[in-house]
Formats: structure tokens, sequence, C-alpha cells
């Protein structure tokens, strides 16, 4: 009897999903297509105005988007050449979440429609073909069978191809990106429409495999990736056309980001959780604001930029020494509640220096205002200026300047955590017991990620002061509508990823931006984040962009191996 030694493992091919299903895709993603091209509704007064033939709407064009993505990717899984590589690891899945996704922003919009203009009889018949144009795929998609395996080695690729995809992703990422800013604050049905396209695209490509063979190209030509990201941070003021409106937003995502990056190296890096560490960034600000020559500080003095920039990293240096020096003894939920503690205290105690309840320094409520814009070189912040024939408004120079501090930033955090005292950090975090057992000072290294963070947000916050042009109490508590908060701080390392470079910024730019586009929720935006970080936990606890630890931690492949080498074992009886 001859044994069969060759294992049963081997990964379904692409094309063997019934083909009844897959066309049905396809159909219901065309049907969706030309819905675009048609009248949504017969009023203008829809913010968007769907009422016209042939010329699709934005929040049209989303729709259209998911819908043609969905047909590619049904294409891919018939095995059609040219499109076989949008799926190395599988089609079922990112078929199915794009038609989610697609029914998902489409089915919202029709209701927005309905609730909006008071019933559907303000419906037109695109409306109703654009329904059931999503839904036909949805349900096809859902009865694939599952065709998941490891991605095939990708083919090597010349170096003028790699870099020819890098230009391409990092111009469709910047225009994606810029669409989300450029939004009107008007149309909050767009911007939740784009919201529901953009977080299902993203989710497709990570399952079709797709972000990890570019992650590799990535990897290959990190020069090019670095140039290619500078580029594209460097180009957004310039393709602004409605003024310094959305680059105020942009200057502001950048400041909460590298806040939310020095953050990260308390807790992210030592797995030290702290709640009150957006005082850091009000001590950098209320710093720079008394040394800058504000007409309402204490101080007569006006330091020039740099200096005030070192004297406000410094201030919150001296404070992160003095706070962490006698705390940082306990853990857990005990540090917690004393770094609570002290953001409050910061914030009452600010309101308090107002020459009537302690000293005259801070103007207590009222705050700082009238702080002058920068001046370095001679270059006034405060002006609009000419560059290469475009006229860029006052914030597109924070703007830049933020985008030199964010640099900075990325640089320590990068070379600390590389460093063999970001391996103590990390040391200490998985288990300090530990790392004490193996001769590394607790305490000490504790203290300099608690120092090195505010330092990081003092930095922010000396950039932060000019920006606003006034500094008040009420802008740094624990927990708020608008950020940054050290709740919200928090949550974009959660949500972006702890530990790594990536993901606190993602995290840090959905958090900005998603309050100020979406500022009518009010009060139901902190419950509606609660739910997401509810979801995040349950669905990808190591967040967005999550480091290979973490993703070793929290997702053990054992058990899905498992079936696979008993079925070889038996394979090979």
């Amino acid at each position: 009897m001859t044994t069969n030694t060759t294992p049963q493992t081997a990964p379904a091919k692409q094309g063997t999903a019934p083909a009844a299903l897959l066309y049905a895709v396809i159909g219901g993603s065309l049907l969706t297509v030309v819905s675009a091209f048609l009248a949504w509704t017969w009023t203008a007064e829809f913010p968007g105005d769907l009422t016209y033939y042939g010329s699709p709407a934005p929040i049209q064009t989303l729709s259209l988007i998911g819908a043609l993505l969905t047909a590619a990717y049904a294409l891919s899984a018939l095995g059609v050449k040219g499109l076989r590589w949008l799926t190395p690891t599988g089609a079922r899945k990112p078929v199915w979440i794009l038609a989610l996704g697609t029914l998902a922003g489409t089915w919202f919009t029709v209701i927005a429609i309905a609730t909006v203009l008071g019933g559907v009889v303000n419906l037109e018949p695109g409306a109703y073909v654009a329904l059931a144009g999503s839904l036909i795929p949805a349900l096809a998609a859902y009865k694939l069978p599952d065709d998941s395996h490891k991605a095939a080695p990708a083919k090597k690729l010349p170096s003028w191809a790699e870099i020819l995809i890098i230009t391409g992703v990092f111009a469709l990422g910047l225009y994606v990106i810029t669409f989300g800013i450029d939004t009107d604050d008007k149309e909050p049905q767009l911007f939740v429409t784009y919201l529901i396209i953009i977080g299902f695209a993203a989710f497709a490509l990570l399952k079709s495999g797709l972000l990890d063979r570019f992650s590799t190209i990535t990897a290959n030509n990190r020069q090019v990736t670095l140039i290619g990201t500078a580029a594209a941070a460097i180009a957004f003021p310039f393709i602004q056309q409605s003024g310094d409106t959305y680059t105020l937003i942009a200057v502001n995502i950048l400041i909460f980001a590298t806040v939310a990056l020095g953050l990260n190296v308390v807790v992210g890096l030592a797995g030290l959780l702290d709640l009150g560490y957006v005082a850091f960034l009000g001590v950098g600000a209320y710093t720079a604001a008394l040394v800058s020559g504000s007409t309402a500080s204490a101080f007569d003095i006006r330091l020039p930029f740099w200096a005030a920039m070192i004297v406000g990293a410094l201030a919150s240096l001296v404070f992160g020494v003095v706070i962490g020096a006698p705390t940082l003894r306990l853990r857990g939920d005990y540090l917690a509640i004393v770094t609570l503690g002290f953001g409050e205290i910061f914030r009452i105690a600010m309101g308090n220096l107002d020459g009537d309840s302690g000293p005259d320094i801070t103007n207590g409520p009222n705050g700082i205002p009238n702080i002058p814009h920068l001046e370095i070189l001679g270059w006034n912040f405060g002006e609009s200026h000419d560059v290469l024939g475009i006229t860029l408004g006052a914030y597109a120079n924070y703007y830049f300047l933020m985008l030199l501090v964010m640099a900075l930033v990325v640089l320590i955090f990068a070379r600390a955590g590389n460093s063999r005292i970001g391996r103590a950090w990390v040391a200490i975090r998985e288990d300090e017991t530990a790392a004490e057992a193996m001769g590394i000072n607790g305490f000490k290294v504790k203290l300099i990620a608690f120092a090195l963070g505010a330092t990081l947000a003092g930095l922010a916050g000396t950039v932060q002061a000019h920006v606003n042009s006034t500094v008040v109490p009420e802008n740094y508590v624990f927990a708020g509508p608008v950020p940054p908060n050290s709740a919200f701080l928090l949550a974009a390392v959660i949500l972006g990823g702890m530990g790594t470079i990536r993901g606190p910024i993602l995290g840090a730019a959905l958090l900005f931006l998603i309050p100020a586009k979406l500022a009518f929720l009010q009060d139901y935006q902190l419950l509606a984040f609660g739910i997401a970080l509810i979801l995040l936990m349950r669905f990808r606890p190591e967040g967005l962009i999550a480091n290979k630890r973490a993703q070793l931690e929290y997702h053990d492949d054992t058990a899905d191996q498992a079936p696979t080498d008993l079925a070889t074992a038996k394979a090979g009886a």
C-alpha cells in the first residue's frame, strides 16, 4: 500500500468560489454605480444637492467608489488577469467587507435624506436603485465560501516599479486625507459616509493582504518612503483652495499627534497609566504665554521663540520630575488616580492665580490672551506669504513649524524606543518585578519616561499657545467634547496602537477630526467614542497599527493551526 505523504493543506485557488454569487456581486455593484449618476432627491435642500442626473455629488461618489472596489475584488476572485494581485490572502473577506461598507454608506445616505427632508416621498428613483444595488452584493458576498489562505511570496519588482507604487499610494493617501479634512462642516452626512467607506475599505485592504505587501515594499525603500511622507505632508497647504480654515484643523491635528506621541512614551513603552498628561501640555503653553510678550503676562519679558520653546519644555520637564519622583513608586490604578489628581490640581491652580485667590500670574479663569504671533528671521507667522506663486495663509506657517516639531519628536521617540533605556521601558511594562530582578532600576527608568513624555508635551504646548493666541485653564481638562484632553490623548494612543509611531498619529488625527466634523453630536460624542473603543477592544485590541509584539500577545494562531496540523497528520498516516 502506497502512503500518500503530500500535505493536503494547499490553499484554495482564487476563482473557485461560486461564479453565480460573484456575478451577483458584480451586477449589484454596477447597479450602484449607475445609481450614482441618477438623482436621489428632487430638492436641493439636502446638503450637497443630489438632484442632478449624470453628475454625481460627492456623497454619491463615495458610494460609487465603494461599488467599484467591490466589483474589482469580485473580478479578482473570478481569476481575471491583471486583478489577481488584489487578493493575495483570499477574496471572500475583502469582497464581503467592501460590499458591507458600500451598503452601510449608501443606506445611511438615503435614510439621512428621508430624515432631513421629512419622509421617503422626497426620494427619487435613483435612491431606490442605490438601495437595491448595494443590498445585492452584500447578500451575495455573505454566502461566498471562505477562501482565506497564507499569501504566496510576492514577486520581486524592479526598484523603479516599487518607487512608482510608493509614489502612487502616497498621492492617493494625500487626496483621501484632504477630501476628509475639506468636507464642509455644514454637510455632516458627507463626512459620516466618508468615514464609513474609508473605514471598511481600509479593513478590506488589511484582510486582503495588500497592506502587508505595501509594508514590505516600504521596508525595502525606507529613504523613498521618508521622502514621500515628507513631500505629501508639505504639499497639503498648497492644495487648499478654501483658505486657512482646514489648514488650522491640520495644525491642531499635528499638535494633538505630537502630544499623543509623548504620552506613548509613558503609556505605550513604559506601561504607566497617566490620566493627567494634558497638564504638561498646559505647563508648556502657559510658560510660553508668560515669556512671549503677551500684554496680559505678569512678566515684562519677550523671548525669541527658540528660547520660549526651550523654557516651556524645561518647565514641563521640571513638573514631570517633581510629580513623578514621589508618585512613580505606585503602580496600576493608584498611579492613575494620582496623575488624574495632578491634572485637576493644575487646572484649578491656573484658575486661582488671579490676584485674589492667589498670586496674580495667570490672570485666573480669563487666561492669558493677546499672545503675539511668532517671528523667526523676519518671517511673521501671522501674515500670509506667497510661495511658488501660491498664497499661503498664516496657519500654513504654523503647519510647517509643527511638521518640524513632529519630525523632532518622532526622531526622539524612535531613538529612545530602540535604545537600551527603551528596552528597559518595555521590560518594566511587561513585568516590573522580573525586570527589577534582572538588575533594572525600575524607579529611575520610569522617572526618565515620565520626564521625557512631559518634555515632549511641553514642546508642543509652546506652539499651541501661539496658534490659539490665548491660554485658558478650560483647555486642559481630563475629559470633554473638544480635544486635546487627557481622555482623548489616552484614547488616541490606545486606538492607534501603543508603542508605535504611526499608531498615535493616526489615532490623534481621527480623534481630532471626527469631533471637529461632527459637532452636531455635542454631548453624544463621548458616548460614541466609548462604543467605538469597546468595539476596538473586542475586534482589534492591539490598535489600528500594532507592533509585532502586541499582535503575538493578542492573537494566538496556535488554535487556528491545530486543525490544519491534524489534517496534515491524518493525510500522511
